[in-house]
């Protein structure tokens, strides 16, 4: 098909879930691509001599190979060559910000709307899933190197895949009882089914990557006893697992959640289906989620889900400096989340019996641009007002978990205890220890901890050559 014909065609919006459906299940929103919708979408892709798409891909994807693929209508063939670089493809497929991303520098994007890679990215992964068709590469030659990843999150399934493939014995210690890190505890079922992480990882399992749960490296294990049992080399991926709060009265109230805690018990523990599953969550009528990141939208929408009559975000910036994608924040609208932008809580309220019955807010304005780029919130003296909540969700970011870095010796960390490595091989200060991912440039996306997990096994591959 000639361009100027694949540019005639529009972008094939995916089916959603209506608002009204949705926001009373916990079933994923977007329901994907039909083959059909897939084949139309793939025509739209130019098949351009220098595909500047890839140029955005942090796990290095063959964009214009896969979707070719699909346009030929191979989409195990697209599958394939996904994996051939990247071992997350359903997850990626969902998660990722693909319009920051590779559709940011899809050529079509000056003009028109880009190609929705992200989308065709997920539409392979599950019907690969679906088919049953998923093959193990065949791994040609063992080296006999060992490699312990520590953290199931996208970092280390990430270097646990692709060194593997490479010939190394990988084993993987998560903390949790479940693999995945942020993946399965952070990220709600209506955005990421778990059963899709679950495929992923167990593809890696196949693959030959051995998997060790509720194993808390730095309390049960430390990273030199592992040297010591025998690995060459050491991958930290943990995360930035540790909750921030904004230290002000009454923060200890019941009825007041970290994001991680509230999140963690819907998602991995399933709390949203109590009593089937062990682990309860408390379902405030009138919940607020404190921040205006993907964390924050994910939180407020899970409240909305669990029967909060009223479910706002409070953000102390205006609606254009929100961090979440455009995507998610349009979803929230959608579904009646209340907004309350250039606002932030003081003081928590309680009642006699310690629960929280109210915030405290002061009215903001914004000042200059601070160190992030965004306009600075400024109190506006005299603006207090009251809001009646009895949940509170306090999604304002993470730090990093001071566990390993405690318990590993001359491993250097920065002021904000986030793991200094070399940012394109992962190299740490410690010979054999590499680390990546949140841990070490603090909380971000999936793909980019992704590709720090790819940069790291390039650079592990590289030094086991050396022993």
């Amino acid at each position: 098909m000639e361009a100027k014909e694949r540019l005639k065609i529009p972008r094939q919006r995916m089916p959603e879930q209506t608002p009204e459906q949705r926001k009373s299940n916990f079933f994923e929103v977007p329901l994907g691509y039909t083959p059909e919708l897939a084949q139309k979408e793939a025509l739209r892709c130019l098949q351009c001599k220098r595909p500047t798409c890839m140029d955005g891909c942090p796990v290095e994807i063959d964009i214009p190979g896969f979707i070719k693929l699909i346009e030929d209508e191979d989409f195990i063939g697209a599958a394939k060559k996904i994996k051939e670089t990247n071992s997350l493809p359903a997850v990626c497929g969902r998660v990722c910000p693909q319009e920051d991303q590779c559709e940011k520098t899809c050529v079509l994007a000056k003009k028109f709307d880009p190609v929705a890679i992200g989308n065709l990215e997920r539409f392979v992964a599950d019907y690969e899933k679906d088919e049953g068709e998923i093959e193990i590469p065949k791994i040609e030659k063992k080296t006999g190197k060992k490699v312990a990843v520590v953290g199931s999150g996208p970092a280390g399934l990430t270097v646990a895949g692709d060194l593997v493939k490479m010939g190394h014995e990988v084993t993987v210690f998560e903390l949790l009882h479940k693999a995945g890190g942020v993946l399965v505890y952070g990220i709600p079922e209506f955005r990421l089914p778990k059963a899709m992480v679950e495929a992923e990882v167990d593809y890696l399992r196949k693959l030959g990557v051995k998997i060790k749960l509720s194993w808390p490296v730095g309390a049960s294990q430390t990273v030199d006893e592992l040297f010591e049992e025998g690995y060459q080399v050491v991958f930290l991926g943990t995360g930035a697992g540790l909750p921030n709060f904004m230290h002000i009265p009454g923060e200890n109230l019941c009825g007041i959640y970290s994001a991680n805690e509230y999140l963690t018990r819907s998602n991995l523990m399933k709390a949203y289906a109590f009593p089937d599953h062990d682990t309860p969550i408390f379902s405030g009528k009138n919940v607020a989620v404190l921040g205006g990141g993907n964390t924050a939208m994910d939180a407020v929408r899970i409240g909305l889900r669990l029967g909060a009559k009223n479910a706002y975000i409070v953000y102390r910036r205006s609606r254009a400096e929100m961090p979440a994608r455009e995507v998610e924040i349009h979803h929230a609208e959608e579904e009646g989340i209340k907004f309350h932008f250039l606002t932030t809580p003081i003081k928590y309220i309680s009642n006699e019996d310690g629960w929280v019955t109210g915030m405290e807010c002061l009215r903001m304005e914004l000042g200059e641009p601070d160190a992030s780029g965004r306009r600075r919130p400024v109190p506006i003296k005299g603006s207090n007002f009251i809001m009646e909540v009895d949940t509170v969700v306090v999604a304002i970011g993470n730090s990093s978990h001071p566990l390993v870095p405690r318990t590993t010796p001359g491993l250097e960390v920065n002021k904000w205890g986030n793991i200094i490595a070399d940012l394109e091989t992962g190299q740490t200060s410690r010979k054999g220890v590499f680390a990546g991912g949140d841990i070490v440039t603090g909380g971000a996306t999936v793909i980019l901890a992704a590709g720090a997990g790819k940069k790291s096994a390039r650079a592990i591959d590289a030094y086991l050559k050396t022993l």
